[in-house]
């Protein structure tokens, strides 16, 4: 798992170097290019600097090139607008001079209103009654945090990893702008595997994300057990939607996003 720390708090302990730039740490943890929610959150942390205690309230973030594990991340951040109850960022997330990553994040100060969701999952085991599972491929980064798979795939079965319980694996502390940063970085985990059609084949050429959409609903805590749960939601071409929700155990929504990913099929 190479130098990946195990106190996954550390990868948001952003470096100022003026004017709005921050750089970072990109530590590998076994995959060939960089976590997509590593970078989508850490790029969140260095917007989150330059909001004055504003919290995010959602982002939208594109890939443009794969990341280069322990090579360091540039972020510049553009101040697009402060208003008197919301703040716009933009984020541009670089190595080697070339963009990664593109993210607009927007935060609002809290306000009196309603407060409705649906009701939540029902009929989900307990994470504390599920044993640790032995991670499939599609979970190759889970340094620094606990899961528990609610069906995870028999033999030979469509490998679809949610819903699952995740959590960090040691206590976060009370700062609200981490616990947004570690939750859009938990929220890449295994969505490209739940975009594809149930039953499509398992091989494909290509399975990446091009964009990523988040909306924080209700103050997450990351080291308390949330229940992450993506389904499909069309295919054509070679490119796929998912959507998510992210609840706590007693089902209370605080996130909901969206991703497209590219899924381009084996050939022969």
């Amino acid at each position: 798992m190479g130098d990946a720390p195990r106190d996954m708090a550390r990868l948001f302990e952003l470096t100022a170097l003026g004017g709005d730039v921050f750089v970072a740490d990109s530590p590998s943890v076994g995959r060939p290019r960089l976590f997509g929610g590593q970078v989508a959150g850490q790029a969140l942390r260095a917007a989150c600097r330059t909001a004055d205690g504003r919290p995010p309230h959602s982002l939208h973030a594109y890939f443009i090139r794969p990341g280069a594990p322990e090579e360091p991340l540039r972020f510049e951040v553009a101040r697009t607008r402060d208003g008197r109850s919301f703040s716009t960022r933009h984020v541009t997330a670089s190595q080697g001079g070339k963009p990664i990553l593109e993210l607009i994040a927007s935060f609002h100060d809290p306000e009196d209103g309603f407060d409705w969701q649906p009701p939540g999952p029902s009929g989900t085991p307990a994470p504390e009654g599920l044993p640790e599972p032995t991670l499939p491929g599609f979970f190759k980064h889970p340094i620094g945090f606990e899961i528990r798979v609610v069906n995870p795939p028999g033999e030979g079965e469509f490998p679809m990893p949610h819903p699952f319980w995740i959590r960090a694996d040691r206590p976060v502390g009370d700062d609200p702008a981490l616990h947004a940063c570690l939750l859009a970085y938990l929220s890449d985990m295994g969505v490209v595997s739940s975009a594809r059609a149930p039953g499509s084949p398992k091989r494909l050429v290509t399975a990446v994300t091009l964009d990523h959409a988040m909306w924080f609903h209700r103050p997450p805590r990351v080291d308390q057990w949330l229940l992450y749960s993506v389904e499909p939601v069309t295919n054509h071409g070679a490119r796929g939607l998912a959507r998510g929700t992210l609840h706590t155990a007693d089902g209370t929504l605080v996130a909901s996003i969206a991703q497209e990913a590219l899924l381009r099929p084996a050939t022969g």
